[in-house]
């Protein structure tokens, strides 16, 4: 069950807000990543270079076709294996109508996370993208004060979570029958 904060912050941002919460690593700027205007807007509040796309939250595997992701058996199975969970895999995303996310590179970073309350926020704010929240070269948030230094008025809502010392996820992508390790995060994968 939400609380009324977490219900009050997924209706921000299914109007286009942005805000800082809790994930299941360390805390993510935040915004729906079906509106261009808000992934624009965390692009803006990060200083982040504009060719890196941004991982994206989902509630369930499911949502992968949102994007137009098409899997194979492997790939259906290993995400069964790996979500949820703290490991970020990089999928093929043809869409144009996605571009604004792919940044032309023609693939995207989706995760399932592990927290099941961070999963029932998705369930009603939609697929989120989820950078750490810092500018670009600084240290990620490890708690809403600094996060606040970071980005002041520049978003909607700060949702606290406490302080979070995690580690990012573990980035994967696939190739062939394997399972690539393109950042070592939080989980091993094998």
């Amino acid at each position: 069950m939400l609380s009324e904060e977490y219900k009050g912050a997924a209706e921000k941002i299914k109007k286009g807000g942005v805000g800082v919460l809790p994930t299941d690593t360390i805390y993510g700027l935040v915004g729906s990543a079906l509106s261009q205007e808000a992934v624009e807007h965390i692009y803006q509040l990060k200083g982040r270079d504009n060719s890196k796309p941004f991982i994206i939250l989902l509630s369930e595997g499911e949502d992968l076709n949102r994007f137009g992701i098409e899997l194979d058996d492997f790939a259906r199975k290993k995400l069964a294996e790996l979500w949820p969970g703290p490991v970020s895999v990089v999928l093929p995303c043809l869409a144009e109508e996605y571009e604004y996310l792919h940044r032309g590179e023609k693939t995207l970073a989706f995760r399932v996370p592990d927290e099941e309350n961070l999963r029932n926020f998705l369930e009603i704010s939609g697929p989120l993208v989820a950078p750490s929240a810092n500018p670009q070269d600084k240290k990620p948030a490890r708690n809403i004060d600094e996060a606040r230094k970071y980005f002041g008025e520049g978003v909607d809502f700060y949702i606290d979570g406490g302080d979070l010392e995690g580690s990012p996820s573990t980035l994967v992508c696939f190739r062939g029958k394997k399972v690539e390790l393109l950042r070592q995060g939080r989980r091993r994968v094998k």
